[in-house]
């Protein structure tokens, strides 16, 4: 994989820029912690097989893209009580300030308008960018997401566990064991990945950019965003919510609340989907996603 880096609101993003030049463009925002990488190799080369440019980026705080350190790391479970209360959260930048470093990656590449597709954090950070700046979006996906409505279901208790105890620092294979776990528990029961396929990703992240306490000023940043339905009301692009109907992190009910406040939106729910990107959903997924650009780009000729 050959990546570049771009400077963007006085940080550095990297990026990967793949499909050909003059096809349309899908921007790939990734999830909580999640790197580029995260995204597979086969999603995005099927996407690409479908006519489509491709970028994905490591999100601010993660992988190879600029850290904030200086932030220091949050007591996330106390910014917790704290948004339950009602007391102030002061997070060391937004979802907002995310979705600006989206919007300044295609200004870095030239590209006026583009397909935004974010899963879990990335797909709230992409609602976040079909509001704030409607003239850059010519559709929205939004998968395994949902609104921060306080009154939706919570994840699974495991799957809530796994993510709220997340190492910040040890012994390399432990912390390896641990994020191989952590894929078992939210990931898709239908379609489980192959044990040797999950420790060579997680390897292969860990050595690239694995950056724990950057995870929990994401979810600093997830937290203080509250609920975004007043903003989905602001959505104007056509939307296709899609999300796992197995999901133990991010409950089914996080996806119809979504589709529910976004005018017109679509939701295509999936039997035996988690919260992860199974290979043997690759092509069920690009062609929902293709499908929908197509039929956005139809209706807007």
């Amino acid at each position: 994989m050959q990546t570049e880096q771009a400077t963007v609101n006085g940080i550095s993003i990297t990026y990967e820029d793949k499909g050909p030049r003059d096809a349309p463009v899908i921007l790939l925002v990734m999830g909580l912690g999640g790197q580029l990488t995260l995204w597979p190799e086969e999603f995005v080369d099927a996407l690409n097989e479908r006519g489509f440019r491709t970028i994905r980026y490591d999100n601010r705080d993660v992988g190879l893209s600029t850290r904030f350190e200086a932030a220091g790391v949050p007591n996330v479970k106390w910014m917790i009580v704290k948004s339950v209360i009602g007391l102030p959260i002061r997070p060391a930048y937004t979802l907002a300030d995310m979705a600006a470093d989206g919007i300044g990656l295609l200004d870095h590449l030239g590209i006026d308008r583009a397909h935004v597709v974010g899963v879990s954090m990335g797909g709230m950070i992409s609602q976040h960018i079909a509001a704030r700046y409607p003239e850059r979006v010519l559709s929205l996906t939004s998968v395994m997401s949902t609104t921060g409505n306080r009154r939706l279901p919570r994840a699974q208790k495991e799957a809530m566990q796994v993510l709220a105890n997340r190492p910040m620092n040890g012994d390399k294979e432990a912390l390896i064991a641990y994020s191989v776990n952590a894929a078992r528990v939210i990931g898709s029961p239908g379609y489980p990945s192959a044990e040797d396929r999950l420790q060579r990703r997680v390897r292969a992240d860990f050595e690239r950019g694995w950056y724990p306490q950057g995870v929990a000023r994401q979810m600093a940043a997830i937290v203080a965003d509250g609920d975004r339905r007043p903003l989905l009301k602001d959505i104007k692009a056509p939307t296709l919510v899609i999300h796992g109907e197995d999901d133990p992190l991010v409950p089914l009910p996080g996806g119809r609340d979504t589709a529910e406040n976004i005018a017109g939106a679509r939701l295509l729910t999936i039997p035996g989907m988690g919260h992860d990107l199974p290979l043997g959903l690759v092509d069920t997924m690009a062609d929902a996603i293709a499908e929908h650009i197509n039929e956005t780009t139809a209706v807007a000729a």
